[in-house]
């Protein structure tokens, strides 16, 4: 999942998309910011290509990053060659070091297998947050808010060739869903098709919530925010 020629056209996708991710890190800053002012640290769990890191790196003294896919590590290293960038699970990773913030954006928690992988990789994120940090999480569509057999298309077209992007989503069962991704990408060389099938979780926003009391880091639920689904901010105690 996120091979090399879905991370190779990413950024591409997202930013034809209209995303912001300097936007974004601003306001995730922001939100650090009021409740722990000195924080200048940041951890960025499944930090994808790394353009969210890139913008943090404006904004924090220092930055690291995490991630599982071989493709996406590939590219974020690459944009960030003195940025750590750590190939490890979110569930499972050990770090040398605290931070006074943590992101795990764009939904990643979604891909998480069970719920009690949910609680590992909240519980592994707040076990690196120093006393007084804070922990951001954008989580993905809850049971509730979920539409099945959502499709949606996309075309960009530039100077170098274009890329076409396809994709439907499908309930599984109750917890899963899953998104069919397809790609066409054009250059003078030929046109590739690529593929991917995601396999994405449905967790509830109580279930969500009952992941940070279990860490020891209650969180509230900021709706009013850039993203769709809000984020869960929780703070560390001491």
């Amino acid at each position: 999942m996120w091979d090399d020629d879905v991370a190779g056209v990413y950024d591409l996708v997202y930013q034809a998309r209209g995303k912001d991710y300097r936007a974004e890190a601003k306001e995730i800053a922001d939100i650090v910011r009021g409740h722990n002012a000195a924080a200048d640290s940041l951890l960025d769990v499944a930090c994808g290509t790394g353009a969210h890191l890139a913008a943090m790196a404006e904004l924090f003294g220092h930055v690291e990053g995490l991630e599982l896919s071989e493709g996406m590590l590939g590219v974020a290293r690459a944009k960030l060659p003195q940025v750590a960038i750590h190939a490890a699970d979110m569930c499972t990773f050990a770090l040398d070091r605290g931070f006074d913030a943590i992101t795990c954006l764009f939904s990643s928690v979604g891909y998480l297998p069970s719920l009690d992988a949910l609680n590992a990789a909240i519980g592994r994120m707040a076990a690196h947050l120093a006393p007084g940090g804070v922990l951001v999480v954008e989580p993905w569509w809850t049971p509730d808010r979920y539409v099945d057999g959502y499709v949606s298309s996309q075309l960009i077209q530039e100077d170098w060739g274009s890329i076409a992007r396809l994709s439907r989503t499908r309930r599984e069962n109750q917890r899963f869903v899953r998104m069919d991704l397809h790609f066409l990408h054009a250059t003078a060389d030929g046109i590739r098709h690529f593929q991917e099938n995601h396999r994405i979780a449905l967790f509830s926003q109580a279930e969500y919530l009952a992941a940070f009391d279990l860490a020891g880091c209650p969180a509230t639920l900021v709706e009013d925010t850039s993203t769709y689904l809000g984020l869960y901010v929780a703070v560390k105690s001491g």
